[in-house]
């Protein structure tokens, strides 16, 4: 055969240069020239409509053959295209000169222009145009997908009297069905038929989508020779865009052996891919205009314009849909603790925006099973095959246990599996599972049954000669999951990395923020912690001129220890009421300065201090009394400070400090934690105002404080709240509990505690106290000895001493806890109405706790 001789068969037809066979279908002649419209190639039959020698053109200038008039026309064409462009078209054209009418194509290639030219069909009353505008209006007029598919096959057919018109879809694995048909009567119906991708290679489908239309008029016909057949780098001529190329004789003796004499295609093309095609068949041969194909070709691409807008809102209403579901997930996970381990408790708010039978979450290791899944001793494999992906993407897949063998054990749980990586390292996954779903497919004849024959180019595989519906069980495959599912995992993705990515930034900040604020702690308790030793022993030495004997010496420094651990409360505790701000200045002043409180003067209205303000400013004054007693007018014999609060006009505390008498005072050279906690701790925490002025006769300071943070008292309501607590404290002096005669027990793991509670409960009347320093030595001793009341300490070390509880219950003996705790310490409930007292305690309140809980055994 002339042309281009290619041996093929179906092993390599994938690669089969079908644009470049060098041949042409003989209903039309070819002339392809140079830039400067010299001839290059010329089709063999072109003495058939021409009177000339093909070999003789090559090398000729165009004129030669086409007058000067019908180049000025082609010329004018080629304005408006550019090379690889498409093909532009005149139709009726006096292309020779001499009256014949022929319809021209021309496009470039290279740097070649070819022109192709057919005879023009003989005049008719159809205007191409005008048929396809009232065919849309009709298509346009369907309801759904399925109705306009039938509407545009049986439209076809219509106008161009094929046997049977056919749309052909494709999939993604480059198979097709048939989803619409329009067929004569009497002919076997290919409607829901399946064909393999082989039946059309990819090379063919790449054509399909640059060259829209396609006609074979006459399998039996001669194709006909380019001449010559290589230009003079020995390169074939590509005809890719052609409209007269021949096709391959593979293809001839596919539709040979189906019966069919002459086809035609329409292209389908979405988005840049072939979608399908209008498939045209006749049994015998059949020729359709150039006029009328390239009507019917704005027809494919307007139906193409149509398809692929319906397509887009179907799915558009999909992804709103999805996207509400999405929305409401993400606000639900945003609310709550977001975490990897935490997306499974949104399972079915993630099956909602994804249809799955099951759904897994893969952190950390871990796996969460919801639905039908795979187990958790099943997920490290198919993580680790996971792994092998980009950490990046989503992954899909239908038929999961052709890539992954060990799925086929769980293929009725996850047949195929869409998961989505949400880290990187370790690699964490959300994957939503598809079953199997067994199919019965209808081909179009056995895909599989090819045989080895002679054909036309020699010993080959030959294309398929049985096109009877054959049936195919098909298993081990899910549901596909479709472009609008894939989007929602990708947006999913993002989002879930965006709140994880903001969670762990939250955590960090957290972090953060906990470590500084546990800096700070670590430095208060340091430099109150220092300044309580410093203090021990100031108080020592400062006690020590007032006291005359011993004993009075001891219950000066006891009076003055017992001042400071109310104001450590005052400034931990988170459970107390009100107080008024004269106490929690007095209670400064009387714990740090002893004998020198006289020489501090606190007048104004009476005012209490809401809770959340109390521990501030406790721990405000307590640093003005104490760099007073260390640097200011404390530190000698002659100094004073008055402290002076009124309401002003805002009804805000206006608070005065004024150190006077003491030695000459100079601006810190170096800001102490103290001093910041002054300065900065009422603006921060109360949002009121603080100010220091270091004058040379004494240290100035003025403090407001909010409306917010304090209420002022009447006149009554103090005086009625003083009665109460002197009649309290009168009551107990009247009647003070007695120890006389009486037989202890301390539970204590600290010697030097228990030696001092030991000697406070001789000294005031107790026979005999045993001490005792863990558990198991206690109950030796109450179950020995005859108890008439217990101290316990609550924390021993390694153990409390609640198991004493008991015990001593059942033994009817009274108790009460002693704790660093606080007197909120959380008891056990057999021990809920025992006393508790603090650390360091009173004398005067151990044995009135003491006496008040034996008396009330009695």
């Amino acid at each position: 055969m002339p042309g281009l001789t290619v041996p093929v068969d179906l092993s390599n037809c994938d690669r089969e240069p079908i644009h470049l066979l060098g041949l042409l279908q003989p209903f039309g002649f070819l002339i392809a020239v140079s830039m400067d419209w010299l001839i290059q190639h010329v089709s063999a039959n072109i003495g058939t409509f021409l009177d000339c020698d093909p070999a003789s053109l090559p090398g000729e200038n165009l004129l030669r053959v086409l007058p000067e008039h019908a180049i000025h026309s082609i010329r004018g064409r080629l304005q408006m295209l550019a090379a690889g462009e498409g093909t532009e078209r005149l139709f009726g054209c006096d292309l020779l000169g001499d009256n014949r009418a022929f319809d021209v194509a021309v496009h470039i290639s290279g740097s070649t222009i070819l022109i192709e030219a057919e005879p023009a069909a003989k005049s008719t009353a159809i205007n191409p145009g005008a048929l396809v505008k009232s065919m849309i209006a009709r298509i346009q007029k369907t309801q759904s997908q399925a109705a306009l598919y039938r509407e545009a096959v049986r439209q076809l057919r219509g106008v161009t009297g094929f046997d049977r018109v056919m749309l052909y879809r494709f999939a993604d694995s480059g198979s097709g069905e048939v989803v619409a048909e329009s067929v004569k009567s009497g002919l076997e119906t290919f409607l829901g038929l399946n064909y393999p991708a082989t039946d059309i290679p990819a090379q063919a489908r790449e054509l399909y989508v640059r060259n829209q239309t396609r006609i074979i008029s006459d399998i039996d016909a001669v194709n006909v020779a380019i001449e010559p057949p290589l230009d003079p780098l020995g390169r074939p001529l590509d005809l890719s865009l052609s409209l007269l190329r021949s096709v391959s004789s593979i293809h001839i003796e596919y539709l040979r052996n189906m019966g069919v004499a002459a086809s035609f295609s329409i292209s389908i093309v979405i988005e840049g891919k072939l979608w399908g095609l209008f498939a045209f068949h006749h049994y015998a041969p059949r020729h359709i205009a150039m006029e009328m194909r390239s009507g019917l070709e704005l027809f494919g691409q307007m139906i193409s314009f149509m398809i692929e807008a319906r397509i887009y809102s179907e799915r558009r209403q999909a992804e709103e849909a999805t996207r509400r579901v999405h929305d409401r997930f993400l606000g639900k996970i945003v609310a709550a603790t977001a975490s990897v381990e935490a997306l499974g408790d949104y399972a079915d708010e993630l099956r909602e925006i994804i249809a799955c039978d099951g759904l897994m979450v893969w952190a950390k290791g871990e796996a969460r099973g919801f639905g039908r899944a795979p187990t958790a001793e099943e997920m490290p494999g198919l993580a680790r095959f996971l792994n092998r992906a980009a950490s990046s993407r989503v992954y899909a897949n239908q038929e999961l246990s052709i890539l992954y063998p060990p799925a086929e054990a769980f293929v009725d749980r996850a047949a195929g599996i869409l998961a989505i990586p949400i880290s990187r390292s370790p690699r964490d996954y959300i994957i939503f599972c598809r079953g199997e779903v067994v199919r019965t497919v209808k081909w179009g004849g056995d895909p599989n049954a090819k045989v080895m024959t002679s054909g036309p180019n020699g010993p080959r595989l030959t294309p398929r000669k049985s096109f009877e519906a054959w049936q195919e069980t098909v298993k081990g495959k899910s549901l596909p999951w479709t472009t609008s599912e894939l989007k929602a995992a990708e947006a999913l993705r993002v989002s879930i990395l965006e709140i994880l990515v903001r969670y762990n930034e939250e955590s960090e900040r957290f972090k953060l923020l906990a470590s500084q604020r546990q800096e700070l702690l670590i430095a208060e308790l340091n430099h109150r912690v220092r300044n309580i030793l410093g203090l021990m022993r100031a108080l020592v030495s400062q006690s020590r001129p007032g006291a005359n004997t011993i004993d009075e010496f001891a219950a000066i420094i006891g009076g003055r220890i017992q001042a400071l651990a109310r104001a450590h409360d005052q400034i931990t505790s988170d459970n107390f009421s009100s107080t008024s701000l004269e106490e929690i200045i007095q209670t400064e002043v009387s714990a740090y300065i002893g004998s020198k409180a006289s020489r501090v003067h606190l007048t104004g209205p009476d005012i209490h201090v809401k809770a959340r303000a109390f521990s501030t400013l406790a721990l405000v004054f307590h640093e003005m009394v104490t760099n007073s007693a260390k640097y200011g007018a404390l530190t000698d014999s002659h100094g004073s400070i008055s402290v002076q609060w009124r309401i002003d006009e805002d009804d805000q505390c206006r608070i005065a400090w004024r150190e006077t008498g003491g030695p000459p005072v100079t601006a810190p050279s170096r800001r102490g934690f103290g001093s910041t906690i002054i300065e900065r701790a009422i603006p921060h925490d109360l949002q009121g105002e603080a100010e220091l002025r270091y004058r040379l006769g004494g240290l100035e300071a003025d403090f407001t404080l909010p409306s917010t943070v304090f209420h002022r008292v009447e006149p009554e309501q103090a005086r009625l709240a003083a009665t109460t607590k002197e009649a309290a404290r009168m009551a107990i002096a009247a009647n003070p509990p007695s120890l006389s005669g009486m037989t202890g027990l301390i539970v204590e793991d600290n010697m030097i505690i228990s030696m001092d509670a030991e000697q406070l409960m001789l000294d005031n009347g107790m026979s005999q106290v045993f001490i005792a320093a863990s558990v198991a030595e206690a109950r030796k001793i109450i179950e020995r000895e005859r108890l008439d009341v217990a101290l316990l300490d609550v924390n021993l070390g390694s153990e409390t001493s609640f198991p004493l509880v008991d015990d001593l219950k059942a033994k009817d003996i009274p108790f009460v806890f002693a704790t660093g705790y606080g007197e909120n310490v959380d008891l056990p409930a057999e021990a809920a109405q025992a006393r508790a007292i603090k650390k360091p305690f009173a004398s005067d309140q151990l044995i009135e706790a003491l006496g008040t809980a034996a008396a009330a055994a009695v």
